[in-house]
């Protein structure tokens, strides 16, 4: 019965997940902003003590595909894929972590410099915290390739394990708090962990090894459209 669950796939449905991962992954403008105004929503809801306004910033985060596509490169051996989502993850971590520093800076006199509750707890990670991620991986990943089921909900589990810690790792930058700072980036490599290896194992349950060819058809298609945005400006 649990094999039957990974192998009743068609290729079709396959390819239709292939597509979703390299287009919603895609290291273009568009996702980094989102990415930016997601970790600008958290940091506000941490410094605010504010659960609804966390919640809230998890729902525009589409840091869902970048870390399904950095598992589907691990699970195919796709050394392109990887680099390609490790350049999407970083950037993203950079440019979140850069405006979580900034909004605390502007808005800590006006808010209160005290570190809340909502902060406070990521920064212990714990054994706990990486089940959830592990949970969030597999439900998210099999969730994508399965047409009758929506990767929305999982996808936010996947935001709620990777987006407040961000965005405290920028809290602790702007007040100097090492103990911040590496509790939360223990967290989030830690779920990050977690993330990847259930849905790595996921695809390779799925057999998606066949669908190397499309991948990297993808990867060069979009090279070109890149190469000639450039050329255009």
């Amino acid at each position: 019965m649990p094999l039957f669950l990974f192998n009743n796939l068609t290729e079709e449905d396959k390819s239709e997940a292939v597509e979703k991962i390299m287009k919603g992954s895609a290291p273009s403008h568009d996702f980094f902003l989102m990415v930016v105004l997601s970790i600008l929503m958290a940091t506000f809801g941490l410094l605010l003590d504010n659960a609804a306004v966390i919640i809230g910033s998890m729902l525009i985060a589409p840091i869902l595909y970048s870390i399904l596509g950095l598992s589907l490169g691990v699970s195919i051996s796709d050394l392109k894929l990887i680099s390609r989502s490790l350049y999407t993850v970083s950037k993203s971590m950079f440019l979140g972590i850069a405006a979580a520093v900034l909004a605390t800076l502007l808005f800590s006199t006006q808010i209160g410099s005290e570190l809340t509750p909502e902060i406070m707890s990521r920064t212990h990670p714990s054994l706990l915290y990486m089940s959830i991620a592990i949970i969030a991986g597999f439900a998210a990943s099999f969730a994508l390739v399965k047409p009758q089921l929506s990767e929305t909900l999982p996808g936010i589990a996947i935001s709620v394990a990777l987006i407040p810690p961000l965005a405290v790792i920028g809290i602790g930058i702007a007040n100097l708090n090492w103990q911040v700072i590496s509790g939360s980036l223990l967290l989030f490599i830690v779920n990050t962990i977690g993330i990847v290896f259930a849905s790595m194992i996921t695809f390779s349950l799925m057999n998606f090894y066949v669908k190397r060819k499309l991948i990297r058809k993808t990867i060069k298609k979009e090279e070109i459209e890149i190469e000639t945005q450039v050329k255009k400006t």
